[in-house]
């Protein structure tokens, strides 16, 4: 096994894995005839098929994606990565450990060479980007041993407790691979981040404030190929920036009928004001808010595992946790974001929360939130796709068509309102705050990346139209930058499925079951909206007969 390695980041690499692709496809195409085969087989036929496509479109435009962002990069990701994931359970996973910080130079040398490739191409960062690096990558060369603070850095701490909780060490063995930790701390990983740091710094000094692809040599064409990938439809730019503008204007209707059900007097802009600022909503920020939050949100978690029958066939086995994010991260981090299980089932379904600032986590926001990570959202989808048996394995772990996994996502805060979940008004508007935010995405993005908006424009626009905060907002724009088309996902997938359904329950009257449309949902793996649409034309078929 590679549990001694860190991955590889390099053009040859990823050139490599691209041709392992296409071999494996022609080897499929040489091998099997497509009508030979049942139907659940030709849909992984035709998934593979698209999945090189697609592998072969990402790797020509491979330059026009940022290598680091203060969304995604080496230099926090492999620290997440060791402690989050690599277990130690003996002393060959000690040693394991030690050999991956030792394998920190290496990576990270790829990762500069990929950072000065995109530059040749015209393709850096903007501006506000690099502050937010560097932050994070000083962050984690802090503590002992770089410094004599007298704390731990979060590796070094991380290393100790876990070969402090194996009884086959002595205490000299302990002090020995701790040592050999120090050592690579000092030795390897330092050197590797400040080698990164000084790219960063030199680079920064070039950077621009243009938010969108398009002033990318090939930007246009790479937006075109992202909003392809990201929503699986052939939606322009502009008809997506239509679709966010309609559906931003409908949500605002919904929550003017929750604003008079409440009984505030001021308009939408004001209730939005209200609902921002008014300390009824938040939790206080200590240790017993952060303490309440996370037990409110376990609560939610549980008492809609005990609902599941009432929407649902299929269930996952793998469990789900509730866990605070990790000091060391907390600034980087999302608000909430879900970890799947480990396939084999040693580890649960991991859900963070974001506790850093409690103003950032209102409490209205709670029921919505833990349904789109935990369930019915993403736990669901993602545990009951990785347990299905009977598909190739590309097909159990593809989080590859983000606009059916976030689609279900957003879906998923809906339908517990169906099984009269969300029955406090303010919950229900926390619902609907966070589907409109995803309908201003489908504007803003395509507004940036497309339409040359600049960032200010798209943050104002966030704040005249959604209750979030300024600061959310600005955290908010500055990740589509980074990752452009990716928040368009959400809304699109959504619309889908709910298209869908109502299409089923017109087509099968009496007939129609939302149980067995969650399972045709559910139960082939993540898929292409326009695949998705098959199999539910199918089912409908299939029922009628």
């Amino acid at each position: 096994t590679h549990y001694d390695q860190l991955e590889d980041l390099s053009d040859e690499k990823a050139a490599a894995d691209l041709k392992a692709l296409q071999d494996q496809l022609a080897t499929l195409h040489r091998d099997f005839k497509l009508e030979s085969l049942d139907a659940p087989t030709q849909l992984s036929y035709k998934l593979l098929e698209l999945e090189v496509q697609r592998a072969a479109e990402e790797f020509r435009f491979r330059n026009d994606v940022y290598p680091i962002s203060q969304m995604r990069g080496v230099h926090a990701q492999i620290p997440t990565f060791l402690i989050n994931v690599h277990k130690v359970d003996n002393e060959k996973d000690a040693r394991a450990y030690i050999a991956r910080l030792n394998a920190i130079p290496k990576l990270f040398d790829q990762v500069i060479v990929n950072l000065r490739t995109c530059e040749g191409k015209g393709v850096v960062a903007p501006k506000f980007v690099f502050p937010l690096v560097l932050e994070a990558c000083h962050k984690i060369i802090g503590g002992a041993p770089f410094d004599d603070s007298g704390t731990d850095n979060p590796l070094l701490a991380d290393f100790k407790k876990k070969v402090g909780g194996l009884k086959e060490f002595d205490e000299a063995a302990r002090s020995k691979l701790s040592a050999e930790a120090k050592s690579a701390l000092s030795n390897s990983v330092k050197p590797a981040y400040k080698k990164l740091i000084a790219l960063l710094e030199d680079q920064s000094k070039r950077a621009n404030d243009d938010a969108g692809v398009w002033k990318f040599p090939d930007g246009a064409e790479f937006y075109k190929m992202a909003l392809r990938h990201t929503t699986t439809t052939n939606l322009s730019a502009d008809e997506i920036h239509q679709l966010g503008l309609k559906e931003v204007a409908r949500i605002h209707g919904e929550m003017e009928k929750i604003r008079e059900k409440v009984g505030f007097k001021g308009d939408l802009p004001a209730f939005f004001k209200f609902i921002r600022e008014d300390p009824q909503f938040y939790l206080p920020d200590t240790d017993e808010g952060r303490a309440k939050y996370l037990a409110k949100t376990v609560q939610i978690v549980d008492e809609m595992k005990k609902r599941l029958d009432e929407l649902f066939l299929t269930k996952p086995k793998a469990d789900i946790v509730v866990k605070a994010v990790e000091k060391f991260r907390e600034s980087s981090a999302g608000a909430a974001f879900y970890q799947q299980p480990a396939p084999d089932g040693s580890r649960p379904g991991m859900f963070y929360v974001n506790l850093r600032n409690m103003h950032d986590q209102p409490v209205y926001e709670l029921e919505a939130l833990a349904h789109h990570e935990g369930i019915p959202g993403h736990h669901m989808q993602i545990a009951i796709a990785q347990e299905l048996t009977g598909i190739p394995k590309f097909r159990k772990l593809g989080a590859r068509f983000t606009a059916y996994t976030e689609g279900w996502g957003l879906y998923s805060e809906l339908t517990p309102k169906e099984i009269g979940i969300y029955q406090d008004p303010y919950s229900d508007f926390g619902r609907l705050s966070l589907e409109l935010l995803r309908a201003a995405r489908l504007v803003v993005d395509t507004g940036m990346h497309a339409k040359k908006w600049t960032r200010d424009q798209a943050i104002d626009y966030l704040k005249q139209n959604t209750p979030n905060s300024e600061g959310d907002c600005v955290d908010a724009i500055n990740r589509y930058i980074v990752m452009p088309s990716q928040a368009t996902a959400y809304k699109i997938g959504m619309l889908k499925i709910l298209e869908l359904r109502e299409k089923a329950k017109h087509a099968l009257g009496a007939k129609f079951d939302l149980h067995q449309f969650h399972d045709v949902v559910l139960t082939n793996g993540a898929l292409p909206l326009d695949v998705l649409e098959e199999l539910v034309n199918r089912w409908i078929k299939s029922k009628q007969t």
